[in-house]
């Protein structure tokens, strides 16, 4: 049995639930528009923490299953009309949940704590970098000055967000370098543009796939009014491929989404780790799969 759990409304979880179904593979679902419901307890015996959870007047333990899937959108995203009460309960039953998620003696993808890596990206890059991958230079600043001198220096310059809150990665020209003084309310990352083919790479275990995107804009999640992107899967190089697969283990991440650019002299960049890859949006339009890694993954198919 694996454990899923998150809004069946979702693609990534949708897709699982299909392919895990389609492998034969038992699944608990706990959905997430239903926490404040959940019968769960946690508790320490013996020095293991146990968990089981109420579903349809059974108890099951959800120790014995084999690998947990965690993908936790919040009330807002999976359309839950506002109730403070509710909320409140979900809360606590989710802050439960995803505390013996960390501890949870079984296959977790992610592990709550590993995820975190991913609210700093200074501290992420530099694991990134310990790795092996190249990052382009970036500078974290509130001081309009000290931009300007970066993009003096590097001539092409993209920002986003330094957390792990979801930002659009946009250059700094036309206005928005006209506005440069709005950073004084806001840290900022600051990067130099490199150019390049973009690849997104998903490790799930010691598995890699990896697709190339095409795309006229800067950051090829966001069409903004171009076309939208091309995908295409392609063979990372054996090396470039085991360095993903290193540094998803070394972030303990067993699940990730690693973006890579590969340059014209052929130096492979690497911005980033996502711990809660939208996989669904790379595996519908490539038939890469993605969702039947995870799924055997999960529930332990993948040792010999």
């Amino acid at each position: 049995m694996i454990i899923v759990v998150g809004s069946p409304a979702e693609p990534p979880v949708s897709l699982l639930l299909d392919r895990a179904a389609g492998e034969g593979i038992e699944v608990l679902l706990l959905a997430e528009e239903e926490a404040h419901a959940w019968q769960l307890e946690v508790a320490v015996r013996g020095g293991v923490v146990g968990a089981h959870a109420g579903r349809y007047g059974a108890r099951v333990d959800l120790s014995r299953a084999s690998g947990l899937y965690l993908r936790l959108s919040g009330p807002e995203v999976v359309g839950l009309p506002p109730d403070p009460l509710r909320d409140r309960r979900q809360a606590a039953a989710l802050t439960a949940l995803t505390a013996w998620a960390d501890v949870a003696p079984l296959r977790v993808a992610n592990r709550p704590t590993a995820m975190m890596s991913n609210t700093s990206k200074p501290y992420q890059a530099a694991l990134i970098r310990s790795h092996g991958f190249d990052v382009p230079e970036t500078v974290v600043t509130s001081d309009p000055e000290a931009v300007r001198h970066f993009l003096r220096r590097h001539g092409r310059v993209v920002y986003k967000s330094v957390s792990g809150v979801r930002s659009v990665v946009h250059e700094l020209t036309g206005p928005r370098l006209d506005d440069l003084d709005r950073v004084r309310d806001l840290p900022t990352q600051f990067q130099r543009l490199v150019v390049g083919t973009n690849v997104r790479v998903h490790v799930v275990g010691d598995r890699v796939h990896a697709c190339a995107v095409d795309s006229d804009t800067i950051d090829y999640r966001y069409a903004e009014g171009g076309a939208g992107a091309t995908m295409t899967p392609v063979a990372l190089p054996d090396e470039v491929a085991e360095r993903c697969v290193a540094l998803a283990e070394a972030l303990d991440l067993p699940l990730a989404g690693v973006d890579l650019l590969r340059d014209e002299d052929d130096q492979w960049w690497c911005f980033e780790v996502n711990p809660s890859p939208a996989y669904s949006s790379f595996e519908e339009p490539t038939g890469m799969p993605i969702a039947h890694s995870l799924a055997t993954w999960l529930a332990g198919r993948d040792v010999a």
